[in-house]
């Protein structure tokens, strides 16, 4: 009995390692998940998360970085804790704090579209820290756009209640996380692999 042997196309070198980067990434943000402290008006704690999507957007670009930011949720989602405070499952992406989880990889994409100008990466070094900070900013209005919208959906809340305490109290800590990501890609250690 003969056996068929078919060639295999090999996946290329820049999709694998883009894809490996994606995925420690991926685990990166699931580490800092233990990393939650409290607040005491909101039930949504104060986590390094977002820095974490900052910098897939930054590094990764929007393809790689939603990439990124789908593999955590997929992780999270069957039942890894790497959601905020330990926890996994859907209930986790459909509760109380599931619209910000559900608005990371669209923050990632979206600082990956202003930064890089498309899907080509560039050096996030190099770009003007101007369109850095607008794309963080954005971002930023978006997740917690979604996660206070969704919140307040969930909860009965009027919106101005969901914004004071599903926002408000988080914009400071946001500004240093916006400080630290621009630091760590202006050091210039974490180069994008040019697609």
């Amino acid at each position: 009995m003969e056996t068929e042997q078919a060639s295999v196309d090999l996946v290329e070198g820049d999709v694998v390692r883009q894809f490996a980067r994606a995925a420690v990434l991926a685990a990166l943000l699931g580490a800092v998940a233990p990393i939650a402290i409290p607040l005491p008006l909101s039930t949504v704690p104060v986590t390094l998360q977002v820095l974490f999507v900052f910098l897939a957007g930054l590094v990764l670009g929007p393809v790689w970085g939603t990439v990124s930011l789908l593999l955590y949720l997929t992780a999270g989602a069957i039942g890894l804790p790497v959601f905020s405070g330990l926890e996994a499952g859907l209930g986790t992406l459909f509760g109380q704090t599931g619209g910000f989880l559900w608005s990371y990889p669209l923050a990632a994409a979206l600082i990956g579209l202003i930064v890089h100008r498309g899907t080509s990466l560039r050096d996030p070094a190099a770009v003007a820290l101007p369109t850095v900070i607008v794309a963080l900013v954005a971002a930023t209005v978006l997740i917690y756009a979604m996660g206070a919208a969704y919140a307040a959906w969930l909860l009965d809340l009027e919106a101005w209640e969901a914004i004071a305490v599903f926002a408000l109290p988080f914009v400071p800590g946001e500004i240093l996380k916006m400080a630290a990501a621009i630091a760590i890609v202006r050091s210039g250690r974490l180069e994008p692999i040019q697609s």
